[in-house]
């Protein structure tokens, strides 16, 4: 088992989100977000994160300025996703990939990654295609946020050679009807869905409103947005992962790498002992913190 021995206090050092946002270069993208930039305390531009719509503007805008895009939209239901936590997933990725390399990062379409649960904004993809030029395959559970996802890929000519989306039939399944019988890829990624019930979810967004100065009155709306699929899954992170890693032993000559995202450190435990008992090759788990937020990237081979 190897381990970082510290967490990373800062973003990878090729996340172009080091810095503060500049809503001058932003807004001329995306001239809507002007709307929604207020100064904060000190007296910074920022938006009012509470706000879905004001949150969607500000990932649109980062997309186009950084990531090449020129079309991104989606339903208001679909989650919306931190993009610098998202692009972090991408470069330690990149990493773990330059270690087969000999050390050097791996460019262009000869790699090929499989998201799974690429969601209505195929983020990841998104974000691998304009900074390594990669291949990817999404599997996404939920027929609308296919076609949502279908849309924008069909309509950033960049992305069409890049980027294919398969429909998963069934839930109880992950990587079965996905992978080809002789299909093989370097890397899967996941971001699993992390609450355990619908309850759960719309208890957390109260807490973070709170957090965030607001008044809670009713039903809460939730910045980020999201799908029941996108969200919670029954057992939630834990089950999901489980269900994940027994799946991938029936996978594993077709994946050199299998990984996701933990944000519940109590999960890493009971997922360790798992992989143990599955008679992986090799282990890592991979600490990022973006701001408040740690999360840990759980990567395993056979």
């Amino acid at each position: 088992m190897k381990e970082a021995k510290k967490t990373q206090k800062k973003l990878h050092p090729r996340n172009k989100h080091q810095d503060l946002y500049d809503f001058d270069k932003l807004k001329q993208v995306v001239p809507e977000l002007a709307t929604f930039i207020i100064k904060n305390p000190s007296g910074i531009d920022t938006i009012d994160f509470a706000k879905p719509e004001a949150v969607v503007l500000l990932n649109k805008a980062i997309l186009m300025k950084d990531y090449k895009m020129t079309y991104w939209e989606m339903p208001k239901t679909n989650l919306c996703p931190p993009i610098p936590g998202r692009a972090d997933y991408i470069h330690y990725i990149a990493d773990l990939l330059a270690e087969g390399n000999n050390g050097k990062v791996p460019i262009g379409k000869g790699v090929k990654i499989l998201d799974l649960g690429i969601g209505a904004n195929v983020i990841y993809p998104i974000i691998g295609v304009a900074e390594y030029g990669w291949e990817f395959v999404g599997s996404e559970v939920d027929v609308v946020s296919v076609k949502t996802a279908s849309h924008i890929v069909e309509n950033n000519p960049h992305l069409k050679s890049h980027i294919s989306i398969r429909q998963q039939p069934t839930k109880r399944n992950i990587l079965k009807n996905i992978i080809g019988e002789k299909e093989y890829f370097d890397v899967v990624i996941c971001n699993p869905p992390f609450f355990k019930s619908r309850a759960e979810v719309l208890a957390k967004t109260t807490q973070k409103l709170r957090n965030l100065g607001k008044e809670v009155v009713g039903k809460p709306v939730q910045n980020f947005s999201g799908q029941n699929n996108e969200l919670w899954c029954d057992g939630g992170e834990l089950a999901f992962i489980t269900n994940y890693i027994y799946e991938s032993k029936h996978f594993k000559r077709q994946a050199v790498w299998f990984t996701t995202l933990v944000s519940n450190k109590d999960n890493l435990k009971p997922l360790q002992s798992l992989l143990k008992r599955s008679e992986t090759k090799e282990v890592r788990i991979i600490n990022m913190e973006q701001g408040n937020k740690i999360s840990r990237i759980l990567a395993w081979r056979y």
